[in-house]
C-alpha cells in the first residue's frame, strides 16, 4: 500500500516522505539511533540535489540509500522498516523527479495540439519546433505516448497548401516553402521522428527536404544557404541548421559521403563567415557587404551553432569543431547577451520589453544543443548550468494550470508580463528535458 501511495505523491513530497518514515520508524525502535543519522543524511543530501534539479546526484544518493538500507544487520534496520522504506526508493528510482517535471510539462504541451490541422495553432515553423521538442522528450524518457501526432502531422501536412491555412507562405509540398529556414526545422523534425522509430519514410522526407535546401546554397559571400527564396539574406539560422542537417543525414546514411561534404563545407564557411564575433557569440547574420551584421545575439543561434559543430564532430571525429561548439558554450554561459543571474535570458526577456511569438522558443532550442553537448562532454560545468534552468522553470515560471512562461526566472511587470502558451511552454519544456538523466 506505501508503494502506491508514493506513485501519487509529489516528486519533492515522495523525498520527505521517506525522511518522515525514516524518523517514524527510529521513534518505533525499527531502526537504530546510530543508523538512522547516517540514513537522514543521506536522505537530506537527495532532498538536496532534488531541490536543484541535479537529477544524477539524486539517483546516486536514491541508490546509496537503497543499499545501506538493504545491508544493514537486522538489529539495525529491521525488516518492517525495510518494507516500509525500499518501496518508497524504488518508486523514486524507477519514475524520479526529473522524469515525472518532464512528462507533466508535455502533456501540457500536447494538450494544445490541433488534431484535425495537425499542428500547434496558429504557427508553422514553430509547429516543427514543438513537435521536436515531444520527441525530445519520448527519446529521453521512454514515453511513446505521442508517436501517432507525430505521424498524424507527417500524413496530413506533407502535400501542398495555399497561403494562410498552415502557414503565411503558400507550402510547397514535402514541408518545404519559401522560408528556407523553416524547412530546415521540418527535416529535423523528421530525422527525430526517424530516430525514434526508424520508419524510413521520415528519413526519405527529411532528404527530400534537404535536396530542396541545397538549391539555396551559392557563391554569394562565399557560399552559404539563404534564408529565403527571394535570396536577400544570409544568416546564420538558415546556415546553422544546414551543418546540423547534413550532418544528421551522414551520421544516419550508411556510406554517406555526399551529405558529409556539404556539412564540412558548410561548417567552414559558416565559423569563418564573421557571424561569429569576437566574444563567441553568434549575431543574426551578415549585411549586404558580407560582413557580421551586428544583429542580435540571440539564444536559438547560439544553440544552433553549437549543435553544429557536435553533430560534426560526431560526425567525423574533428576535435576542433567540438572545441568550437565549446567555446560558444562557454561564452554563452558567461555572458550577460544571454544570461542574467545564471538564468538564460533572452534579449526580449527584459522587464521593459516584449517579444513575439517566434522569439518564445529560442532558449529551448538553444537547450536542446546545450544539452546534447552537456551528454556528449560529460563537462560538470554544463550539466549544473542544464540544473540551474530547470530548477528556475519549474520553480519559478510555473503557474497553478501548470503552464511554463517565457521568463524562465518568473519575472514580469505590469506593462510586460510574462506569457504563457504553448510555444512558451514547449520552449521551457526542453530545459527540463535537460535535466532527466540519459538512459
Amino acid at each position: 500500500m506505501r508503494l502506491l501511495l508514493s506513485q501519487w505523491l509529489t516528486p519533492a513530497t515522495g523525498v520527505v516522505s521517506i525522511r518522515q518514515q525514516v524518523s517514524a520508524l527510529t521513534a518505533s525502535g525499527d531502526i537504530a539511533g546510530s543508523t538512522a543519522k547516517d540514513l537522514q543524511a543521506i536522505v537530506a543530501a537527495a532532498e538536496q540535489a532534488e531541490a536543484g534539479s541535479h537529477a544524477a546526484q539524486l539517483r546516486t544518493q536514491l541508490t546509496k540509500l537503497r543499499s545501506a538500507v538493504a545491508a544493514a544487520r537486522a538489529g539495525k534496520v529491521s525488516q518492517q522498516a525495510r518494507d516500509a522504506l525500499l518501496p518508497l526508493v524504488d518508486a523514486l528510482l524507477a519514475d524520479p523527479p526529473s522524469v515525472a517535471r518532464a512528462t507533466a510539462a508535455a502533456d501540457v504541451l500536447m494538450s494544445s495540439y490541433d488534431t484535425n490541422k495537425a499542428w500547434f495553432p496558429s504557427s508553422w515553423w514553430n509547429s516543427a519546433v514543438a513537435l521536436q521538442t515531444v520527441g525530445d522528450y519520448m527519446q529521453r524518457t521512454g514515453d511513446r505516448r505521442y508517436l501517432a501526432q507525430l505521424d498524424n502531422t507527417f500524413e496530413k501536412n506533407k502535400g501542398v497548401f495555399p497561403a494562410g491555412y498552415l502557414s503565411g507562405d503558400p507550402l510547397l509540398g514535402n514541408f518545404t516553402s519559401r522560408a528556407i529556414d523553416d524547412s530546415e526545422w521540418w527535416a529535423l523534425t523528421w530525422i527525430q521522428a526517424y530516430d525514434l522509430t526508424k520508419d524510413q519514410k521520415y528519413l526519405d522526407m527529411a532528404v527530400t527536404i534537404a535536396d530542396y535546401v541545397n538549391g539555396y546554397w551559392d557563391d554569394t559571400c562565399g557560399g552559404g544557404v539563404w534564408w529565403d527564396a527571394e535570396r536577400t539574406y544570409k544568416n546564420a539560422v538558415t546556415n546553422g541548421l544546414w551543418v546540423r542537417l547534413t550532418a544528421e543525414l551522414h551520421n544516419r546514411i550508411p556510406g554517406d559521403t555526399a551529405w558529409l561534404a556539404k556539412s564540412r563545407t558548410a561548417w567552414e564557411w559558416l565559423d569563418a563567415s564573421g557571424m561569429i564575433n569576437s566574444s563567441g557569440l553568434v549575431n543574426d547574420g551578415l549585411d549586404g557587404a558580407c560582413r557580421n551584421n551586428g544583429g542580435t545575439v540571440w539564444s536559438y543561434n547560439q544553440g544552433l551553432a553549437i549543435g553544429a559543430g557536435l553533430e560534426l564532430w560526431r560526425a567525423t571525429g574533428d576535435t576542433t569543431a567540438l572545441a568550437t561548439a565549446r567555446r560558444l558554450a562557454d561564452a554563452a554561459m558567461t555572458s550577460s547577451a544571454l544570461v542574467s543571474d545564471g538564468v538564460l535570458t533572452e534579449a526580449c526577456d527584459r522587464l521593459d520589453r516584449s517579444r513575439d511569438d517566434n522569439a518564445k522558443q529560442f532558449k529551448g532550442i538553444f537547450m536542446r544543443y546545450f544539452m546534447d553537448l552537456s551528454d556528449s562532454t560529460g563537462d560538470p560545468r554544463y550539466q549544473a548550468f542544464v540544473d540551474r534552468q530547470a530548477t528556475s522553470v519549474w520553480g519559478r515560471d510555473r503557474d497553478a494550470q501548470g503552464r511554463l512562461g517565457v521568463r524562465w526566472a518568473g519575472t514580469g511587470s505590469a506593462a510586460h508580463p510574462n506569457v504563457f502558451d504553448w510555444r512558451t511552454q514547449a520552449s521551457a519544456l526542453s530545459a527540463l528535458i535537460a535535466a532527466v538523466p540519459r538512459s
